[in-house]
């Protein structure tokens, strides 16, 4: 199997570099209506997709056939999530292995999250307890993965300070990571200021910003809620004056996102990772606007 073009290379190119996010379906209709989306976005050429691990690595099987279909069936390059959770170091070994042989060369590198019904990270027997350990585990097993890691601009729940904050992800730079994915945010000025406090701290790789279309009010409060991101009250309003009227809201969605991406492409961002919920509608929309 001929190894894909590492991230990195792609992005030392310094032109805009687009990406997409699916996750793994949980039955094969999912698998199915996701094929279809992929084959709809084809059109819109992404440098590469990434294909989500799940709530505690609970979609391990089908974040690998998904990767599978969309690396063969459209040609994406794509780049697997890979967590901590629920492995062994030997088990881990042998994931990247096994991903390095059929030739995969870019791996989204994460601790996870918490096993459904947890609070709190445990590392599984004889395995990793942060996410630098699994990007050091997957450099020393293979030296030519690409590796990404996360990046939370408005700071990771769990995080005590962000001082702290950027301190872990320095020690994910320093064991070897090649580029970081943000988090989804609002507000271009809190994309600025994480990046302005990375170079600071001597982080000197790519740092991409995350962007997600809303697609509604009450989905995107419930994800905020989770990571730890704001939404500017005017986005909020705008919203709430759209209500339940979904294509209202998509295209507010879709023109907030629209007005980011430009403001950022303006002031030097490497390109945009967009969090599409696996539609393909939302996601041509936004292209649409884009090359308005």
């Amino acid at each position: 199997m001929k190894a894909d073009r590492p991230i990195s290379e792609i992005l030392s190119t310094k032109r805009t570099v687009r990406s997409l996010e699916f996750f793994p379906p949980k039955d094969d209709a999912g698998v199915e209506a996701l094929r279809q989306t992929a084959a709809a976005l084809k059109r819109i050429s992404p440098d590469f997709v990434s294909v989500t691990y799940g709530a505690g690595g609970s979609t391990r099987e089908r974040t690998a056939q998904v990767s599978k279909l969309l690396r063969e069936e459209t040609g994406f390059t794509v780049m697997p999530h890979l967590t901590c959770v629920g492995h062994s170091r030997d088990e881990l070994n042998s994931v990247a292995d096994t991903l390095h042989t059929s030739g995969y060369r870019n791996i989204m590198t994460l601790r996870g999250d918490p096993p459904k019904g947890e609070t709190e990270f445990v590392p599984y027997k004889d395995g990793l307890r942060y996410g630098s350990d699994l990007v050091a585990l997957l450099k020393t097993r293979h030296a030519d993965f690409c590796l990404g890691v996360g990046g939370y601009p408005e700071k990771h729940p769990e995080a005590s300070s962000a001082s702290l904050d950027l301190d872990n992800l320095k020690r994910k730079v320093d064991a070897g990571a090649d580029f970081i994915t943000t988090q989804l945010f609002f507000d271009n000025a809190v994309y600025y200021r994480f990046v302005d406090q990375c170079r600071a701290r001597g982080i000197t790789i790519p740092i991409v910003p995350g962007i997600m279309p809303v697609l509604s009010l009450k989905q995107i409060k419930r994800f905020t809620e989770m990571c730890g991101a704001s939404l500017p009250p005017k986005l909020i309003t705008r919203l709430e004056v759209a209500g339940e009227l979904p294509e209202i809201v998509e295209t507010v969605g879709n023109e907030w996102a629209v007005t980011q991406i430009r403001d950022l492409l303006a002031h030097g961002a490497p390109g945009y990772h967009l969090y599409i919920m696996n539609r393909a509608k939302s996601a041509l929309a936004l292209a649409a606007g884009l090359a308005a």
